[in-house]
């Protein structure tokens, strides 16, 4: 084995060494640290980000001229995961009092940056003693990906509200992909069935070769007038509910200065329940979409109502325990409640048309 083998067998025990301490301090932001410890501003957060994505581009200039020594890359090494060891757990200290949620979005920044930097630090590696020169003009990408993991921390939310507002606003953004493919659904035409009727039989072979993306275009496509008036009840229902959503946002957004970390987190606690409460009514939400499609299940989209007004009464409980329940918030509620209620009666008077139908056509046929 040459000497150039040996270093960089000794190169690689060392960054393992280092990726197993990094791995260990990781561990330690899986936990939300003590109330009893000082938080940690998530600006002096970014500050030590900065260094870290500055000390990223120092490796990468090792490599822009001669092959760089191995005790150079092994020094380099050190400083840096000293640098992110230092980094993660500073990140750690801004986690006083952040409830699920936040720490979630704290821990998914901070592995960016660590996994980022692995990899920046395994090319290192392998590229000592290689003999494929092309591979160092890879570096660049491996620091900008470092650099770029750094800078999203700029993005990521400092506080509880912020973090559970952004969570419901995605809550919000899947409701509006439900919403538009609802709003898609149309009424079987009798005038082109008509149409299909005389079609002559040199559109034959076209129809034919395009039979399978047709039927999909016209998936949706002949709801009956009574699926309709229940597809155009959820798009009311969902539209309210953006509503609500709307408003509950604009009502804990202005609730930024009651966030405090020595309430024993009952605040953040209700926070996270209004999240909960939100994910559940899309899930929920979910269902109604896909039920709409023919054959509608009624039963499916009468216990999907059920469910969202159960979850809804859940909301505006919660709301009210800040004090400063938003007029705005209610009325949204109370105007989602009578679209469920709509909803509720047509889908039984639906119910009781079909069950006489069906009793009609015993009786003709005994």
């Amino acid at each position: 084995m040459g000497r150039k083998e040996r270093e960089k067998e000794q190169l690689i025990r060392t960054l393992n060494n280092h990726l197993n301490n990094i791995h260990e301090t990781l561990q330690v932001l899986n936990q939300t640290a003590a109330s009893s410890l000082e938080k940690v501003s998530w600006s002096d957060v970014i500050q030590m980000g900065e260094q870290v994505s500055k000390k990223a581009t120092v490796v990468g200039m090792l490599w822009t001229g001669e092959t760089p020594e191995a005790k150079a890359i092994e020094e380099n090494m050190a400083e840096y995961f000293n640098m992110l060891q230092g980094f993660v757990l500073l990140s750690h200290g801004s986690t006083v009092g952040a409830g699920p949620t936040l720490s979630l979005s704290i821990h998914t920044s901070v592995k960016q940056v660590v996994d980022s930097s692995f990899k920046l630090m395994m090319e290192s590696i392998t590229l000592y003693g290689s003999n494929n020169k092309d591979k160092e003009h890879l570096m660049p990408q491996y620091v900008g990906a470092v650099w770029e993991a750094c800078s999203a921390l700029k993005k990521t939310p400092a506080t509880n509200i912020t973090a559970i507002g952004r969570a419901m606003t995605q809550v919000a953004v899947s409701m509006k992909d439900v919403l538009r493919e609802m709003k898609e659904l149309k009424p079987s035409s009798s005038d082109q069935s008509n149409e299909a009727s005389h079609d002559d039989s040199a559109k034959a072979d076209i129809e034919h070769q395009e039979d399978d993306n047709s039927s999909l275009d016209e998936l949706g496509n002949d709801l009956s007038s009574e699926e309709m008036k229940v597809a155009q009840l959820a798009i009311g229902i969902l539209s309210n509910m953006l509503i609500v959503i709307k408003e509950l946002i604009r009502t804990i957004t202005g609730l930024l200065k009651h966030e405090n970390p020595d309430d024993g987190g009952k605040f953040v606690d209700t926070l996270e329940r209004l999240l909960k409460l939100c994910q559940g009514i899309g899930v929920q939400i979910d269902e109604l979409g896909a039920s709409l499609y023919p054959p509608q299940e009624l039963s499916v989209i009468k216990a999907a109502s059920v469910k969202i007004l159960s979850m809804t009464d859940e909301l505006q409980k919660e709301e009210e325990s800040f004090n400063s329940s938003s007029e705005a918030f209610v009325q949204a509620c109370n105007g989602l409640r009578s679209s469920l209620k709509q909803m509720d009666s047509e889908v039984d008077c639906f119910n009781a048309t079909d069950l006489e139908a069906k009793l009609q056509n015993v009786a003709i046929s005994n």
